[in-house]
């Protein structure tokens, strides 16, 4: 096993470019089961979580070439009955998202549970449903065993929550459904617009995309295609925030600035701002790193809420850049019970966090932080404990650094580049 060590304090400085949207690329991964003719994608980030859904589709008869690292041609010609490794589901959560392609084209999948970060309770139950309203048979005995009597049958669906994964799985079995489906609740983050689009350029028939409500008449077959995978947003973020707590300036090709405006309106509130050029982002060195106060003079939240509201998945890293802020700020994510539980380790770093419950944690900077040696507990809590370790003074190792490179390629040569002081070393 690897760790990080870290030297910190110094300021960053230079460029970097985001690697492919981890969240577009995995459902467009198991998209591609859905035709029988070559697709091409281009910019996928080798991250585990990618590789990981790889191995599951070649278990299912998926032929991989590589064109080069970041550009695969794929290809399912025959889509075989094969026993998917309940390992490898267990390691991600977008396993589940094979459900959806598999049952359309092959009318039946026995799918192991899905794994993913440890976050809190990950419910699957509008998955079933709907897969369940376009006419699936759905039993559970730690094994799914999903079947469809015929071809799936349009339907119109509300969905209980609007969940990205459960949109996916949905829309994806809806495109070559018999008639019109309506999905209304539907998640509409930036990866599941570009899973639509990359569907409508394989022949599929969806209206909508972009809103909370999509129209899907449902086609024979899927033809192949080619596509481009946008920017990781999560991604431009960390190094955002990697820029404001080492006190640095940087410029980020390509950020994907269209759908940055709501992650810019919360980070303003405790002080951070860049310049957008082009497509690209420029961090100042100088920012005031200052919390502002509600209109009333009190403690503002931030809340997270479903797109285009700020996302989860930024809350632990908008966390450690408020801890250099001077000010107090409430962060509330209703989402996840788990998502809080990594402000341990900011606090034995020299940070001032008060967990009020699982839901929700009080931050007060600016605080001096100090190195420290810490583990990554998931995805984005071990990219904002990173963050922390870059701003820290002293040296920081950080353990179990597979659960950060499940979402971040390269993520050492990249801050490298920038100046950090960050090197791997055996445990």
């Amino acid at each position: 096993m690897e760790e990080f060590v870290i030297e910190g304090g110094v300021p960053l400085s230079g460029e970097v470019t985001p690697s492919g949207n981890k969240n577009a690329a995995l459902p467009l991964l198991s998209a591609c089961l859905l035709t029988e003719e070559p697709v091409v994608l281009h910019n996928i980030p080798q991250i585990r979580d990618v590789l990981a859904m790889r191995k599951l589709l070649e278990s299912l008869g998926t032929v991989f070439e590589e064109v080069d690292s970041n550009t695969w041609k794929i290809t399912t010609r025959d889509l075989t009955a094969s026993h998917l490794d309940p390992d490898l589901c267990r390691r991600i959560r977008a396993s589940i998202l094979i459900a959806g392609p598999v049952l359309a084209r092959a009318g039946e999948i026995r799918l192991p549970p899905p794994g993913g970060d440890v976050i809190g309770r990950r419910r699957l139950d509008t998955h079933i449903l709907a897969l369940r309203a376009l006419g699936a048979t759905i039993n559970y005995d730690r094994v799914f065993d999903i079947r469809s009597p015929g071809r799936l049958q349009g339907a119109d669906i509300l969905l209980d929550e609007a969940s990205v994964t459960a949109t996916e799985n949905a829309v994806m079995a809806a495109v070559l459904a018999k008639g019109v489906t309506n999905i209304r609740n539907a998640a509409s983050e930036p990866h599941v617009q570009e899973l639509c689009n990359f569907l409508n350029i394989l022949g599929a028939q969806i209206d909508g995309v972009g809103s909370n409500t999509l129209h899907i008449t449902g086609v024979e077959r899927l033809h192949g295609g080619e596509y481009t995978i946008g920017p990781d947003l999560l991604e431009v973020v960390s190094y955002i925030g990697a820029a404001v707590v080492t006190r640095g300036s940087i410029r980020i090709h390509n950020a994907g600035v269209q759908h940055l405006e709501m992650v810019g309106q919360v980070f303003h509130r405790f002080g951070v701002h860049w310049q957008v050029e082009g497509s690209d982002i420029v961090v100042p060195s100088e920012q005031s790193l200052t919390v502002l106060s509600d209109l009333d003079g009190a403690v503002p939240e931030i809340k997270t809420n479903v797109w285009p509201a700020f996302p989860t998945d930024l809350t632990s890293i908008a966390i450690t850049v408020a801890t250099q802020a001077s000010g107090s700020v409430l962060f509330h994510d209703w989402m996840f019970s788990g998502r809080m539980y990594f402000t341990d380790k900011l606090v034995g770093m020299g940070a001032r966090i008060i967990l009020c419950d699982p839901y929700r944690c009080l931050v007060q900077g600016p605080t001096r932080l100090y190195g420290e040696k810490l583990e990554s507990p998931d995805i984005r809590a071990g990219m904002a404990l990173l963050l922390a370790a870059l701003a820290a003074d002293g040296t920081s190792n950080i353990r179990n650094i597979v659960q950060i490179e499940r979402g971040y390629e390269r993520v050492d040569e990249k801050l490298k580049k920038l100046g950090a002081r960050i090197s791997r070393a055996s445990e």
